[in-house]
């Protein structure tokens, strides 16, 4: 088993929060049914907390689905704005 990421590797930035008590099943069942994408594609799926405190990531690597999750001690992530249901990056937010 390798960690690591492609150079092409897709992620998608849920745009509203999410209730932290979510596991697998239910942030895959959200990222199908109210996103209509593919949970077990290549993509990288981010989700924020109310406080935007937390972060969680969902992606199946190909053998299994896997949850990271990064929780602030102090501070909130700052989460660039939502327009009209779709939040736009340019490349240097992204690195």
């Amino acid at each position: 088993m390798t960690i690591g990421w492609s150079s092409d590797l897709r992620v998608v930035l849920v745009t509203g929060p999410i209730d932290f008590r979510a596991g697998i099943n239910k942030l895959a069942s959200l990222v199908a049914n109210e996103l209509g994408r593919d949970p077990y594609s290549s993509e990288v799926y981010v989700f924020r907390s109310k406080r935007a405190d937390r972060l969680r990531l969902l992606h199946f690597d190909g053998s299994g689905m896997c949850m990271m999750s990064k929780w602030l001690e102090a501070g909130k992530f700052a989460w660039p704005p939502v327009r009209n249901g779709v939040i736009k990056l340019t490349s240097a937010q992204m690195v």
